[in-house]
This record gives C-alpha cells, sequence and structure tokens, in this order.
C-alpha cells in the first residue's frame, strides 16, 4: 500500500474571510432561533412591551385600562384611577387625560393624539397673563416657559388672554413639563378630554 503525505499550504485570508462571512450569514437565523428559544423568557417581556409601544404610537394611541401608570416627570403621581367618558363638570384642580393636540405635532407627528396627563390649572373666564416668561392664571404662577425644546426647537409662551368657553388651561408641577404654558401645546379644547383621573400615589 502507498503512503501518500499531503501538505497543505497556509490558508489564504483574501478567500477564507469572505467565505466564513457568508457561511456565519447562512448560519445566522438558525443561531438566532435557537438562541431566542433557549432565552424565550427573557424575550416575552421585551416583545410585549414593543409591542404596546408600536399599538400606542402608529396604532391607537387611546388608553383602555382603568389603570394609569405615570412614567414622565410631567407630574408627581405614578399610579392613577381613570375614568373615562363625558364626566362634567370639570372644575379647577381636576386631573385629567386628554388626547393631544397642539401645534408641536406639526414637529413630532408622534404626539398627534397621545396621552397626556395634567391638571387643569385654569377654568374658562380666567385670565392668562406672561411676565417674561414667567406664565400666571388670575395672578398665580403656573410655569416658566423654556427657550427651546431638548433638541433645540424654539419654543413660545403662550399668548395673554382670557380662556375661551370649552378649554382649559392644563399644568404639570415639573418645570420640564410640556403644558400649556407653552403656544406649541396651547389650551385643551373639552372635546380632547379621554377622563378624569384620581391620583392614588
Amino acid at each position: 500500500m502507498n503512503d501518500r503525505t499531503f501538505t497543505l499550504g497556509p490558508r489564504d485570508p483574501a478567500r477564507s474571510l469572505p467565505r466564513r462571512l457568508a457561511l456565519g450569514l447562512v448560519r445566522l437565523p438558525a443561531r438566532l432561533t435557537r438562541h431566542v428559544c433557549a432565552h424565550w423568557i427573557a424575550y416575552v417581556p421585551v416583545f410585549i412591551i414593543w409591542g404596546l409601544a408600536f399599538t400606542r404610537v402608529f396604532i391607537d394611541p387611546t388608553p383602555h385600562l382603568p389603570i394609569l401608570f405615570n412614567w414622565t416627570p410631567s407630574l408627581a403621581y405614578k399610579v392613577a384611577v381613570v375614568r373615562y367618558g363625558n364626566l362634567q363638570p370639570f372644575k379647577q384642580g381636576d386631573y385629567i387625560i386628554f388626547a393631544f393636540d397642539g401645534d408641536a405635532q406639526r414637529i413630532y407627528p408622534g404626539l398627534r393624539a397621545q396621552t397626556f396627563f395634567k391638571k387643569i390649572s385654569g377654568m374658562p373666564g380666567d385670565r392668562i397673563t406672561v411676565v417674561g416668561r414667567q406664565v400666571f392664571v388670575n395672578g398665580h404662577g403656573v410655569g416658566l416657559a423654556k427657550a427651546n425644546t431638548f433638541d433645540g426647537h424654539p419654543l413660545a409662551p403662550i399668548a395673554e388672554m382670557v380662556i375661551p368657553a370649552g378649554k382649559f388651561y392644563v399644568q404639570g408641577t415639573s418645570p420640564d413639563s410640556f403644558d400649556s404654558r407653552y403656544r406649541a401645546s396651547g389650551l385643551v379644547r373639552m372635546d380632547q378630554v379621554l377622563g378624569k383621573v384620581i391620583p392614588l400615589f
């Protein structure tokens, strides 16, 4: 029997690297599928959160649950009960949720009809005045309007006026709240209100 010796020369990196990359891309879906299946319990919450966020922004921004979870610093309350429907009469100090319809949606389309949680600080007939960038309702300070958004767009304070019938001045308690102190947010119409909110904590 003849012994044959085969000598392999050094690999050609220029040829082996593209082949390895191509092979890796072919195998990637199978590896990813195995990884997701092995760690499904970690992926389920992520998929649920992303699915809810996608639905909220692109399909139906209106909340339907009777419990509200507030993740923004706009108001101090993090959990509240929501009572939906036409719950008139409203009064100053009521907490409400409403569908956003301010001018800011021209720059940020994702804001269109998004649900905001604020406190009513001005009723029809109340007078709004502005000194510098400080906004007042019937002489009570309700917020200092910042000059720019977080990404540099200019912000103008709301115009001085008497609040017309069927509209409210809404306020957040944080200095960073995007509320009626800005023209880009503006007053809230009665038909924007989705329900009253009862803060829990």
